[in-house]
């Protein structure tokens, strides 16, 4: 499981996410000047911290290595819920806790996000009295905090 990255750590790895290509040091060493006064050893030290914890690949280009993220912040995010999730005593009301604190526009995005994985029902099933509306509105609730079915 993934321990949440440091300040400086997120502060380097959000560089390598939103540029999305190979990077050297020096690159995140003048984008984080921008910021903050910080020494070119240490932004080297934290990447090849980050190279030994598989956040991160590098290949070397010269006398300089280029880093490349292993995976998306989406993932990093995603695992890190999953983590904090899984180790709750009452995972249901964990969800039903998180849920609450959801704003409107974070719900939706969650109602996005369910029909895209969960698989599309037969036509017939989505009619009204059909298992699909069941369904659905047991997803929508638990979207808007509502107690999840034990069911599920």
């Amino acid at each position: 499981m993934p321990r949440q990255l440091g300040e400086l750590e997120d502060a380097v790895m959000t560089r390598v996410w939103q540029w999305n290509r190979p990077v050297t040091v020096r690159e995140v060493l003048e984008d984080l000047s921008q910021e903050r006064s910080i020494a070119y050893t240490t932004v080297m030290t934290v990447m090849d911290n980050l190279h030994q914890k598989g956040w991160v690949r590098r290949e070397v280009d010269g006398r300089a290595y280029r880093y490349t993220a292993v995976s998306t912040r989406a993932a990093y995010s995603a695992a890190l819920m999953n983590e904090a999730w899984s180790t709750s005593d009452n995972p249901a009301a964990a969800l039903v806790a998180f849920f609450g604190m959801m704003s409107a526009e974070q719900r939706e995005a969650l109602r996005d996000a369910m029909r895209m994985v969960v698989p599309a029902l037969p036509e017939d099933a989505a009619q009204p009295g059909g298992e699909a509306d069941g369904e659905d509105a047991g997803a929508d609730r638990e979207a808007d905090g509502a107690e999840p079915d034990p069911g599920r």
